[in-house]
């Protein structure tokens, strides 16, 4: 039915100079990775770019310097070392507009190493947990090699690919890359509470990956047909499909439907996306876009960030002028819920960080990025509260978040804030 090569032979095509495009979170293929790793010593300057990878970039590593330059879309934990020492380049951008970057020209890909669904009798495979911006990578770039992997789940949406499509094949068995989210601890619980209790019955969710969004999905038990239209998704959603919470039953598009761009979990979620009619993977620049969102009833975005200033300005991609993450869809989705009829624009996060300072600050810190203007937020919730900012005024606003603040520094930040304010 189709011809396979091994990684080894197929990576050959790679030559120095070269854009290379990575697969997205747990669809990254490591064994395409590995194998144009081993060819670090005969090429040079070949660039890298992905989003958020679930992977061993070892083509990050100071080693490989002269033969590789990862050029990230969103800053993973395995190229973020990199990318703060100088040998790796970030490009910030929301993620709604990614795919224009390949689909206009303005980032021609060379070679695209992806990884799919084993094909169907038709000759059709998919490319499973990730379309996102995968999707416009393969229909513009001048070389695909795609591992196929009968781990990777049929998908149905609009990552369907014929065999035609893909100029090299590999085949490999190894497991997706696996997140396991641990429970969430009492802090994250009582933010789940909070922010539950502003979802509304019928609402549409958006929501990340991480201990804060599955702590507010653990605490939707007794809400009704709700929806889901999200970047990406995770285990979390399974209980509430299979208690009858989330039916989709009122979005206006795709109805009964969870539409996504992808997804990154436990196996069990890969099993559960396999073959799913009730979930669609679809192409980031729609699910993303802001005309599209807006339009579901009731669109709640529930997003985190890293510190957020007493005037309400996020910083949601780096710690002062140490890039962490990316800009990602957190803008696509405040935007679009904040313009929906009765649509709802989350920020969550602790009132503190790991080290025990406080993430509501009265000044972001210097370099920080403004992932969300403060124009653009409406709720925010820590473990304190929910407060709502939109229509406030600066002096408002500053004292509704110290009121959700940790009680240990209210003060401070009070006197802080209003000191300058004068």
């Amino acid at each position: 039915m189709y011809k396979s090569v091994s990684a080894r032979e197929a990576v050959k095509i790679i030559k120095s100079g070269d854009r290379v495009f990575i697969h997205s979170a747990a669809a990254a293929p490591q064994i395409l990775i590995d194998a144009m790793v081993e060819r670090a010593p005969e090429l040079r300057n070949v660039e890298v770019i992905h989003l958020h990878t679930e992977c061993k970039a070892t083509y990050a590593k100071p080693e490989f310097a002269e033969s590789f330059r990862v050029n990230s879309l969103f800053i993973g934990s395995n190229v973020r070392k990199a990318t703060n020492e100088g040998r790796a380049d970030y490009i910030p951008i929301f993620l709604s507009e990614v795919p224009l970057l390949f689909r206009r020209g303005m980032l021609p890909v060379n070679v695209a190493l992806i990884q799919v669904s084993p094909p169907d009798h038709h000759g059709y495979c998919s490319l499973g947990i990730s379309v996102d911006t995968t999707l416009a990578v393969v229909e513009t770039a001048q070389h695909v090699i795609a591992v196929i992997n009968p781990k990777m789940p049929r998908a149905l949406g609009d990552g369907m690919l014929h065999l035609s499509d893909l100029h090299t094949i590999v085949e490999d068995d190894t497991d997706l890359a696996e997140m396991i989210i641990p429970p969430p601890d009492e802090v994250q619980k009582a933010i789940g509470m909070n922010v539950a209790g502003i979802i509304e019955d019928g609402a549409t969710l958006q929501m990340g990956i991480g201990a804060i969004p599955n702590a507010v999905l653990a605490s939707l038990h007794a809400h009704k047909d709700l929806g889901c239209h999200t970047e990406m998704f995770s285990d979390g959603i399974i209980d509430l499909v299979e208690k009858g919470i989330l039916t989709g039953k009122y979005k206006k598009k795709h109805k009964g439907v969870i539409s996504a761009g992808f997804a990154m979990g436990s196996r069990k979620l890969y099993d559960f996306i396999h073959d799913n009619p009730m979930v669609r993977m679809l192409d980031i620049a729609y699910v993303n876009d802001v005309s599209v969102i807006r339009k579901f009833p009731r669109m709640t975005a529930i997003n985190s960030a890293i510190e957020v200033d007493l005037t309400g300005q996020v910083c949601a991609d780096s710690i002062g002028t140490s890039f962490y993450s990316g800009v990602g869809g957190q803008m696509d989705f405040i935007r679009g819920a904040s313009l929906c009829e009765e649509g709802k624009a989350i920020i969550a996060l602790p009132s503190t960080t790991s080290h025990g300072e406080s993430r509501i600050v009265p000044f972001l810190k210097k370099g920080a990025g403004v992932v969300t203007s403060r124009a653009n937020v409406h709720y925010l919730a820590t473990e304190y509260g929910v407060v709502n900012l939109f229509g406030k005024n600066i002096r408002e606003r500053a004292k509704l978040l110290i009121e959700i603040a940790h009680p240990a520094f209210q003060e401070q930040l009070e006197r802080e804030f209003f000191m300058e304010l004068r």
